[in-house]
């Protein structure tokens, strides 16, 4: 795709500000919903101050080559949850929340340190495009199931296989529908600004169709109405509610004397580092994806090394205050690839902004507001582009080729048939679970073939007579042995009778 600004480009400071609050208000969703979901007490404020210094981290060791953000990872939620559980106060279960992030962030480092010494070419060899490109489908589809949830924000029937769709429901409907039309307008017939901060716009259109119907709600009887829920306002009399509450403050506030620590630290390692490798295959399909996108393998430049360590260490970074590991996002992928905005200075401005924004109250009680129709409406789109950036990395895969026919075909049926497996507190998901059939189907279906072009290739190659016979190949590539030639007669000329 064309991009209207590279990698390298600076926008000015007014767009980059709108750059950056779109792709604030694209992640903002998925790395406050982690802590909440968690519970025991962490802060979204802190998640998102987290995500800010571990994006900056991850620009570092990138040089600043790699447009991505970091934000909560939804892979450890099993993980923290574990860390909670297996502690006998609140104060161990944020130390093993750091200490978790240390040991996924270790995971990390070796790989990298792997990676440094045998390079990327394995890396090819194993995950071709025909196995990378269904996977990061996979990302988008696996999503899809959350956009159209959030957007219809109904009770699904399972017997009826629909969702049940009262009045609250067609006008969270209507709400999605809005925002998903207006960010399309926006991107296919908007001019300058406009065209490049759809979600924005669209987002804004949403929240006001909803706060419309959320003002009719108040009047008595009418309580289906309401779609947004202002009193989350009322927390801004609360202090706290005005500094993130970091994870740390909570870690090292604890008496842990009567801890059995051994136990607890083997706990926390078995639940976070088998983790770790799972993140590691989504590491490499948002890599590929952004790739494709910038038009510029970020695995060779700056380097797997490099974007393996700024993950790592920027997840590290970012759980000391939010207690949540971070990884890259694909939400913020697609956001670059719809704006057509691939500034790294984009992205470190949006890091700068979660900072900035985790300390001010009303922007995130705002933030927090939107409700999940207007999100959905706006996801339906941004895991839509993930998911077709995907497909377009197999256009030049001949399908007609049975081998790869296979390889797709398995990827795409355990990814959106959600073939997320738990073992224990290790949960491997529905896109690690595709990705690791989708290579294993290649190998099986290369193993052959790739002798037979070996034989093919040894049988070609010029040989002598002897070893030739010694190999059960035909000599070939040697000149024919010469014939004698005849000796030359001389003309007669015919006698004249």
């Amino acid at each position: 795709m064309k991009l209207t600004y590279g990698v390298k480009d600076k926008p000015k400071l007014p767009q980059t500000l709108m750059f950056a609050l779109q792709q604030l208000l694209a992640i903002l969703a998925a790395t406050i919903a982690v802590p909440a979901i968690i519970g025991n007490g962490m802060s979204q404020s802190a998640a998102l101050f987290g995500a800010g210094v571990g994006t900056i981290v991850y620009l570092f060791f990138t040089k600043f080559k790699s447009p991505v953000f970091l934000g909560s990872s939804f892979a450890f939620l099993g993980s923290m949850a574990a860390a909670f559980a297996g502690a006998t106060t609140a104060s161990l279960g944020y130390l093993g929340l750091l200490i978790g992030a240390l040991f996924a962030g270790l995971v990390y480092v070796i790989i990298a340190v792997v990676v440094k010494f045998a390079g990327t070419k394995w890396i090819d060899k194993i995950m071709p495009a025909v196995v990378i490109g269904p996977t990061v489908a996979i990302i988008g589809l696996s999503l899809a199931g959350n956009a159209v949830g959030d957007a219809v924000s109904s009770a699904f029937d399972s017997a009826a296989g629909a969702y049940v769709m009262d009045l609250h429901g067609i006008l969270c409907l209507i709400c999605a529908l809005i925002t998903l039309g207006t960010t399309i307008v926006c991107s296919v017939f908007g001019k300058k600004m406009m065209k490049m901060i759809p979600f924005i716009i669209g987002i804004l259109a949403g929240y006001v169709v909803a706060s419309i119907f959320t003002a009719f709600s108040y009047i008595e009887g009418a309580e289906a109405l309401r779609i947004i829920d202002f009193s989350k306002f009322a927390a801004l009399s609360d202090a706290s509610a005005w500094y993130p509450d970091f994870a740390f403050l909570h870690a090292f506030s604890g008496d842990y004397g009567d801890a059995n620590i051994g136990a607890y630290i083997g706990t926390i390692a078995v639940a976070y580092i088998p983790v770790a490798f799972v993140v590691f295959a989504e590491h490499l399909a948002d890599h590929k994806n952004i790739s494709s996108i910038i038009e510029s393998d970020l695995l060779e430049d700056p380097g797997l090394t490099r974007t393996l360590l700024g993950d790592g260490v920027g997840s590290v970074a970012g759980a000391l205050f939010g207690g949540c590991p971070n990884t890259t996002y694909g939400e913020s992928v697609g956001c670059v690839a719809i704006s057509g905005n691939a500034s790294v200075v984009t992205i470190l401005a949006t890091a700068i902004m979660a900072i900035v924004a985790s300390f001010v109250a009303p922007f995130v009680i705002f933030l927090s507001t939107i409700p999940s129709c207007v999100m959905g409406g706006v996801c339906v789109a941004l895991y839509g582009f993930i998911a077709v950036s995907g497909l377009k990395m197999i256009q030049k895969v001949d399908l007609g080729d049975n081998r790869n026919l296979f390889v797709v075909s398995v990827i795409l049926i355990a990814g959106v048939g959600g073939m997320s497996l738990g073992f224990g507190q290790v949960i491997v998901t529905e896109v690690a679970s595709a990705l690791i059939l989708g290579i294993l189907t290649n190998v099986l279906v290369n193993v052959k073939w790739k002798k037979e072009e070996a034989v093919v290739a040894e049988c070609e190659a010029p040989v002598s007579e002897e070893a030739a016979i010694a190999e059960d190949c035909e000599p070939e590539n040697e000149a024919p042995e010469a014939e004698p030639l005849e000796e030359a007669q001389p003309e007669t000329e015919p006698s004249e009778e």
